[in-house]
């Protein structure tokens, strides 16, 4: 099998000839340039530009040379976007830090020395006058810009010839986590209870805009992707940031909206949804309004225990992700650590198909080398 029949095998529950594998197909799937530039050195390589998927968390792709090297079995298609759009040529000298003020009107900060990725400071509604018609004024960017995917179309094709998976990635985070970039946090959380109208209205804005973005993308690549991904994050290491009836009644409508368009112009991809943080009693709700796979599988977090995840929602969802844990024992783990958290996962995770063994999360700049290499070798890839 290539690496995209390999993946199919796994989308369709049936297990392939090995555990399919995916490295820098998303940006939540990636390697930060500190752990990629460690990663080549270690490999025999020298020092490499770095090609962007994000500036704002620091996700390279990598060189072709290394994914075929570790025999990646995906490809990322990235479009331009206010994390990889000409970011660096943006910036403005902010004394100890560099500032970015993106498209969306949003404020970021990357400090000058022992910066691992730019932070998210100002949001632009956080002091205004939350009115029905502030949505409708305000400046939003424009997602059906063309340059926007100028390219991808022939790389898609490139990397199907070259037997990868294609993965297409969307215009922005997901509609909740984009209120909080827009209003704050904190007001995100209130707004739906004290101005109900403006939060639906903001929300409904968000979802419209990400839907304008997929019929422009898809209309011209639906034909040459595999995997659609969308992504917003619900969950904490404990519990959830909003209550599942909270998402239910403000969240989850607008998010079926987007689905259905995905689906509408790209029925035969699948769509995979990243959702950080314990997110168990959301999983179904997320199969009702039909999302595919799930990403990352965050195993340490309360109630995503692998296991029990893959027992009560296996047969409904792909598991993406949940390969290694890399909140402590990728980054802090010996090798041997890394190769048994790798195998407890697999164990758990893979029979039966529907598993793609991806890290739960990027892979960080403290991450050593060793431990990259040793997840590399418990999974037969190098």
């Amino acid at each position: 099998m290539n690496g995209r029949e390999r993946i199919i095998e796994a989308l369709n529950h049936r297990e392939p000839d090995r555990i399919p594998f995916d490295l820098a197909g998303t940006t939540w799937t990636g390697i930060t340039n500190g752990a990629y530039q460690k990663l080549r050195q270690h490999l025999g390589f020298g020092p490499e530009e770095p090609e962007w998927a994000d500036v704002i968390q620091q996700i390279v792709v990598p060189s072709a040379e290394i994914l075929e090297l570790i025999n990646v079995d995906t490809r990322g298609l990235f479009p331009l976007t206010s994390h990889n759009w000409d970011v660096y040529s943006k910036l403005r000298d902010a004394g100890e830090r560099w500032e970015y003020h993106d498209e969306w009107g949003f404020t970021h900060h990357f400090p000058k020395e022992n910066g691992y990725w730019f932070s998210l400071v100002g949001h632009p509604m956080e002091h205004l006058i939350p009115e029905d018609t502030l949505v409708d004024r305000y400046n939003w960017p424009d997602p059906s810009n063309p340059v926007r995917i100028a390219g991808l179309r022939e790389k898609a094709i490139r990397f199907r010839e070259e037997g990868k998976l294609v993965i297409l990635k969307g215009l922005c985070a997901g509609i909740f986590e984009m209120q909080q970039r827009v209003r704050g946090v904190s007001n995100a959380l209130v707004d739906s209870f004290v101005y109900p109208e403006f939060s639906d209205r903001l929300i409904g804005k968000l979802a419209d805009l990400k839907i304008q973005f997929w019929q422009k993308a898809l209309q011209e690549l639906a034909d040459v992707v595999d995997v659609v991904a969308e992504a917003d994050d619900y969950g904490t290491q404990e519990s959830q940031l909003v209550s599942p009836d909270h998402f239910r009644q403000y969240y989850k409508a607008h998010i079926a909206r987007i689905i259905k368009a995905i689906k509408d112009l790209a029925p035969k991809a699948k769509l995979i949804f990243h959702s950080c943080g314990n997110i168990r009693p959301l999983l179904p709700d997320f199969i009702e309004i039909g999302i595919d796979i799930i990403n990352p599988v965050h195993i340490n977090a309360a109630g995503m225990e692998p296991y029990q995840l893959k027992k009560d929602f296996g047969s409904e969802l792909v598991f993406w992700g949940g390969g290694v844990d890399t909140q402590k024992v990728l980054p802090e783990g010996s090798p041997s650590d890394v190769a048994d958290d790798v195998k407890r996962n697999i164990d758990a995770l893979a029979p039966g198909g529907g598993f793609v063994f991806a890290t739960v999360h990027n892979i960080q700049a403290e991450v050593p080398a060793e431990n990259i290499i040793a997840m590399l070798k418990a999974i037969g890839r190098l």
